[in-house]
């Protein structure tokens, strides 16, 4: 079985999972401790950065977790799909923040907010962990912080991404301008004519009628290839509870009601809960997308300098994960 078929496989049997490491996270050992983590829980894809380092560094996580699974009594049944993602201007998930030395106030506010520790004690932002999620912006009391998009050349880096082991692209396209998303996913389209890519889009600048319009359009151009990642908010994905991840349900259902058939990916706010509550509301979903959730419940460990080299630890932070992977797969 090809790997265009094992992924269709997945997609089919709706228990696709992709682990998010953060489209605007740079940080290579980061990423390259949860590819691990996430390959030996079972992970069906692990979406990054389009870095060519980071692209590197999640393949050497994903050989690191097929090396030591004997010694965990783990088989890896699937070896993961990487997907790296791109993003349009005034996309949140490829923005990064930027604090106005002039107007901050050194009050801490932001520190206490940042989940990926992107920001110094004297207040500078670490562009290769800050993924653009607009905590800290929105605790800010002085308006000091604000953002700027980091434009990736698609056509200099993503064959590099290709070459060293990417097999999906995912287009961030939360925008309303339509001639700026399908000039690029033509591009992501001619680059991976042989596997699923996908759209990530939600209803922030969109109306219901737009949305359906544009997955209309890419379906023509990508046809049975084409993933629909209904992102219902952006990176909310803070707590595990059933209101977090219902915009992203909603999003999803308004798709499905539309009867276009494709695949459909809920992401934005999920956690362990998405799968349950589409169940209930008996949405049809092919899989979910977590990212802030899915670093969360495992940031202890990936804090650890040994992590690697410590069976025991990473035994537990898999434990840990696979528990979210069951709870949106089974």
């Amino acid at each position: 079985m090809g790997r265009y078929d094992e992924l269709k496989k997945k997609i089919e049997e709706n228990r696709y999972f992709k682990v998010v490491c953060g489209a605007g996270n740079e940080d290579p050992e980061e990423v390259r401790k949860l590819a691990m983590i996430y390959t030996l829980a079972g992970t069906t894809a692990i979406d990054i950065s389009a870095n060519v380092e980071v692209v590197k560094s999640t393949a050497k996580g994903i050989d690191k977790a097929i090396e030591i699974s004997p010694k965990l009594g783990r088989k890896i049944k699937l070896r993961p799909f990487i997907n790296v993602s791109v993003g349009l201007k005034g996309d949140p998930h490829v923005q990064k923040a930027k604090i106005d030395s002039v107007l901050c106030k050194s009050c801490g506010n932001c520190l206490k907010v940042c989940q990926q520790k992107a920001i110094t004690n004297d207040f500078k932002i670490k562009e290769y962990r800050c993924i653009g999620c607009g905590k800290c912006f929105e605790v800010c009391k002085n308006d000091a912080i604000g953002f700027y998009h980091k434009k990736v050349d698609f056509n200099k880096i993503l064959p590099q991404c290709i070459k060293h082991g990417t097999e999906t692209l995912e287009l961030h396209a939360i925008t309303p301008n339509d001639e700026e998303v399908f000039h690029d996913w033509r591009i992501i389209n001619s680059l991976i004519p042989g596997n699923f890519i996908s759209m990530c889009l939600d209803r922030n600048f969109l109306s219901n009628q737009h949305l359906i319009s544009r997955i209309k359009k890419a379906k023509e151009i990508t046809e049975e290839r084409l993933i629909i990642q209904a992102d219902g908010v952006p990176m909310s994905g803070g707590q595990d509870d059933l209101n977090t991840t219902l915009q992203a349900i909603a999003i999803a259902d308004i798709i499905r009601k539309s009867k276009i058939s494709t695949v459909i990916i809920a992401s934005g706010g999920t956690n362990s809960n998405t799968k349950g509550l589409a169940d209930l509301c008996g949405v049809n979903i092919n899989g979910v997308a977590i990212g802030t959730h899915a670093r969360k419940i495992v940031s202890d460990y990936i804090e650890k300098d040994n992590l690697e080299n410590d069976l025991n630890l990473i035994k537990k932070a898999v434990n840990i994960a696979e528990k979210l992977i069951t709870a949106n797969v089974e």
